[in-house]
């Protein structure tokens, strides 16, 4: 296992997971693909609703709610990751994640389960050379004929191209 990868795992796992036979991870789906982020991350789980518009944020930032008194950036990861144009029906959630002193909503199409996944099951990511940013990546855990591909969200919602999050959010 790649030695990167391994140490991202192990470090997700020491910071809080109680289990020592695996980490847990939320599965959504974006398109046709499946992800997962450290449900550690996860503050809660919501319906769309409608948010109130930011002037010159990017297409991507959708806008911001009023979440108990806390204003939540919400970012739809369809429009970040281009994966075509978004719609929202009744499977369409908000994951609202605590990162640390920020939170932040994303929008996916739908949340299935939580998965736990030993370190045998997470295999490193592919390299991808300089045609795409993978930082984010933690890897791709297998589940028998189920993939997922495994997202630091603190990474990605931190990222240089994402960073405008610090804007918004303050």
């Amino acid at each position: 296992m790649n030695q990167v990868v391994q140490n991202n795992i192990l470090a997700v796992a020491e910071s809080g997971a109680n289990d020592s036979a695996g980490q847990e991870f939320l599965a959504f789906t974006l398109g046709k693909e499946e992800y997962g982020i450290d449900i550690l991350k996860v503050q809660e789980i919501r319906g769309y609703e409608a948010v109130t518009r930011i002037a010159n944020a990017p297409d991507y930032i959708k806008g911001v709610i009023n979440l108990r008194g806390v204003i939540v950036p919400i970012v739809d990861m369809r429009i970040k990751f281009n994966l075509g144009t978004p719609t929202y029906d009744q499977f369409t959630v908000v994951i609202i994640l605590n990162l640390g002193s920020r939170v932040v909503g994303m929008v996916v199409d739908s949340v299935s389960d939580v998965i736990t996944l030993t370190l045998e099951q997470v295999k490193p990511a592919p390299a991808m050379g300089t045609a795409l940013n993978t930082d984010y990546l933690v890897g791709l855990g297998t589940i028998d004929e189920r993939m997922l591909i495994l997202v630091d969200i603190d990474k990605l919602m931190t990222s240089e191209e994402m960073g405008l999050l610090d804007k918004v959010a303050a």
